[in-house]
């Protein structure tokens, strides 16, 4: 599992995290305090406060899947992946 947050201030950037999101296989929860929701979902995103970063938890099956995946989010990462496998 990898761990980092991710900062969604704009409606395009809850749009295209989710469109991302859509893409691959895997799980991918965003947390913020105690809430969960599935980062795939745009209604479950907007129910949180995005005016602060919120987790992101990425659940990949290989290494090369989560790299592609962060790699196609990058623009919206505000801290250093980490890898809690």
């Amino acid at each position: 599992m990898i761990v980092f947050h991710v900062l969604l201030d704009t409606v395009d950037k809850v749009k295209s995290f989710v469109q991302i999101s859509s893409r691959y296989p895997f799980e991918i929860d965003l947390s913020s305090g105690r809430y969960v929701v599935d980062g795939k979902s745009i209604m479950g995103i907007f129910s949180f406060d995005l005016r602060h970063p919120v987790e992101v938890r990425v659940m990949a099956e290989s290494q090369d899947q989560a790299q592609a995946f962060l790699q196609d989010i990058d623009r919206l990462i505000v801290d250093q992946p980490q890898d809690l496998a």
